[in-house]
């Protein structure tokens, strides 16, 4: 699968690309694995904007993902893979031998027709979820349970992996997309291979109205406003700014800031920071 380039017929269409789908078999997503996704358009409870630059978009469904892979010992047929429009990452779908569907995150070698399963007798292949025990040293793995029985929380968007380095004790350590080295407990599942859709990071957006088809909408720079509107406005011509640079408009620090706890309890699993 590959980048798909467009005819410039509008000077914004130049240099757009997309991804060709050229490896999803199912266009029409599974019903039963649907629920409406409700928006808030940045705003709180009471109405007010918390989240700026947020609104409008298309409509999207959230697909039901199977992130624990529950069901152990259980050969699983794929019968599809699709596209996910609330992820960079696209979709498995997968049938058991009791009619049963589920979603999974798809790996980059998974295709139609494969077979997958989940539990520690699994083979060492990609889409099979395993403990972090039976999985071999020098492995790719994506979505990783950080607690026992509570379903893969990282790893998890498009062409990322993670990397099985060391087993201590009753902790493997990996080395995270990051470039962080985290210690996890051998006995948290994770799934084997790479994520697919690796081309998701050279996409380029092209136009404006594709931004807010994704429900992004327009944020303007600090420095093209007034004074009045934000620390960095003002002055002739691209002037130097008064206040220390970069903060938001409430005078922030906003690059450089560190807003990781101080003491966070997770701090202790961490062998070495990311780069």
């Amino acid at each position: 699968m590959g980048l798909k380039s467009y005819k410039p017929y509008t000077p914004s269409r130049r240099h757009m690309t997309s991804t060709d789908f050229s490896n999803l078999t199912k266009k029409e997503p599974e019903k039963n694995l649907l629920v409406p996704l409700r928006k808030s358009g940045g705003r709180n409870n009471r109405g007010r904007v918390t989240m700026r630059h947020i609104g409008g978009g298309h409509k999207r469904m959230i697909r039901l993902i199977d992130f624990k892979r529950n069901k152990r010992d259980v050969v699983a047929q794929v019968l599809a893979l699709e596209y996910d429009p609330n992820r960079s990452s696209h979709l498995a779908l997968l049938e058991y031998p009791d009619k049963e569907r589920a979603y999974i995150i798809a790996p980059r070698e998974l295709s139609a027709g494969m077979q997958v399963m989940a539990g520690p007798n699994s083979e060492i292949a990609p889409g099979n979820a395993l403990p972090l025990s039976a999985i071999p040293l020098g492995t790719l793995i994506h979505n990783i349970e950080l607690q026992p029985g509570r379903g893969g929380q990282i790893v998890r968007s498009a062409g990322a992996s993670a990397q099985l380095l060391a087993k201590e004790g009753d902790f493997a350590t990996l080395r995270l997309p990051s470039g962080e080295m985290r210690k996890v407990r051998l006995v948290c599942y994770a799934t084997i291979g790479q994520i697919g859709n690796e081309d998701h990071g050279s996409i380029s957006i092209g136009k404006a109205g594709r931004s807010r088809w994704l429900g992004r909408r327009p944020k303007v720079r600090g420095v093209a406003m007034n004074p009045h509107d934000h620390p960095h406005g003002g002055g002739e011509g691209k002037a130097p700014q008064g206040n220390p640079h970069p903060v938001s408009p409430w005078g922030w620090n906003t690059k450089g800031f560190k807003t990781r706890k101080k003491r966070k309890t997770s701090d202790r699993y961490i062998v070495k920071r990311r780069r």
